[in-house]
């Protein structure tokens, strides 16, 4: 049951984390530069190493986690390309359909914002589960995991908000997400009282979410944090965010 409790802070920082993202709105490309950078380090430092660590059999090579993030990160290519190329006929049809495929773009973009967002949910019911096997292992084990995941939800609060209202959705949806982010460790928790998930599904699990947020911190969030003045202070933000996530992950450690 600690591990339950434990989780409950992590439901805390969350929530924090979503709002701090939210008032900080007249700071956006900081804002933006800083969730870049938190999750360019939660790729690199906690979830890539991770993946290949429950899914290491190769496949002509390479490790199954490496083969599933080059899935992920394809994968919201194609899609956000397919959303794009639906955005270039929008001229070759005039005036008359316009409208409709502005709407169509709009919707395509929600679309990936919340599926990103409820990827990172996916990804803090595994801090959950986390906790919750650490707890199984023992009590220093658990408490030491539960300190970095605590930390590290902040970022994942920081992120959902963040990104939800990056791709046009309303307040009202972003903030319904991050109360489905911040109640996801404590889900998590609660099921690993019950069972574990084998180690293998989620190493290619955790491979393809990698994917999937190194496409969206590199193509859409860094480019839109620059682009209305490209600035030093974005650039120390993101490399802030790198740097704090390297922090969490050495104390987990």
């Amino acid at each position: 049951m600690t591990a339950v409790l434990v989780s409950a802070g992590a439901f805390l920082m969350t929530l924090v984390g979503g709002f701090v993202a939210q008032r900080t709105r007249d700071r956006r490309h900081l804002v933006l530069g800083f969730a870049a950078g938190l999750m360019l380090g939660v790729v690199a430092f906690d979830l890539l190493p991770e993946a290949i660590h429950q899914a290491p059999d190769e496949v002509h090579g390479v490790p199954q986690a490496l083969l599933m993030f080059a899935a992920g990160f394809l994968t919201i290519h194609v899609v956000e390309r397919a959303v794009a190329i639906h955005r270039g006929h929008e001229g070759e049809y005039a005036a008359h359909s316009h409208g409709h495929h502005g709407h169509a773009h709009a919707a395509g973009r929600q679309g990936i914002g919340l599926t990103a967002a409820l990827a990172l949910v996916g990804h803090s019911v595994m801090d959950g589960f986390a906790i919750g096997a650490a707890f199984q292992a023992g009590t220093t084990v658990g408490t030491v995991v539960a300190i970095a995941v605590v930390a590290h939800d902040f970022a994942d609060g920081f992120n959902t908000y963040t990104i939800t209202r990056l791709y046009g959705n309303d307040r009202r949806r972003a903030m319904t997400l991050l109360a489905a982010d911040a109640l996801a460790p404590v889900s998590g928790a609660a099921i690993t009282l019950a069972f574990t998930i084998p180690g293998h599904l989620l190493g290619l699990y955790l491979g393809f979410f990698s994917g999937f947020l190194l496409y969206l911190a590199t193509s859409d969030i860094l480019p839109e944090a620059h682009s209305p003045h490209p600035s030093r202070s974005t650039l120390l933000c993101t490399v802030a965010g790198v740097g704090f996530m390297w922090l969490v992950i050495g104390f987990a450690g």
